[in-house]
């Protein structure tokens, strides 16, 4: 009698790493409650998205915060943080929405938008900002709003 070994199924086959332990993880849902990110997909949602969306504290800071003091400092300028999130979100999904049109699958796409900075930042300035769409705690499909220069 002759046996032949075969290959074990794909299912059945085991990763290197399954049982190791987990040395350390930080998650999207860690991010938003340590404020590295703020999460805005109910906003999102109204400017259209269908995923969950969350802005940087940098993107925050630099594009949507907007503070009474801010106001008071800048009396002439009608800015709130509410707007200034529709904004950019509104941008956001507008470049979402090109991409989508032209067949492209991309999941990181530069967009810009027009910011009145907080009081002692200057004048009107264009901002590029970037979109990126990638898996969240469980794999599912999430976007984040962040500076270029971020990862």
């Amino acid at each position: 009698m002759t046996t032949t070994a075969t290959a074990p199924h794909p299912s059945e086959t085991r990763h290197p790493f399954d049982d190791a332990p987990i040395v350390h993880r930080y998650t999207r849902a860690d991010a938003i409650r340590d404020g590295v990110l703020a999460d805005v997909t109910e906003t999102a949602r109204e400017a259209g998205f269908s995923i969950p969306v969350a802005i940087t504290a940098a993107v925050q800071d630099q594009c949507v915060r907007w503070t009474e003091d801010d106001a008071r400092r800048k009396p002439r300028v009608h800015q709130d943080e509410a707007g200034r999130l529709w904004d950019v979100l509104w941008m956001a999904a507008c470049r979402s929405r090109e991409i989508a049109r032209s067949g492209r699958h991309a999941s990181t796409a530069l967009f810009q938008v027009i910011v009145v900075p907080r009081p002692g930042h200057g004048r009107l300035r264009l901002r590029t900002l970037k979109l990126v769409v990638g898996p969240g705690d469980a794999g599912e499909p999430v976007a984040t709003i962040m500076l270029p220069d971020e990862d």
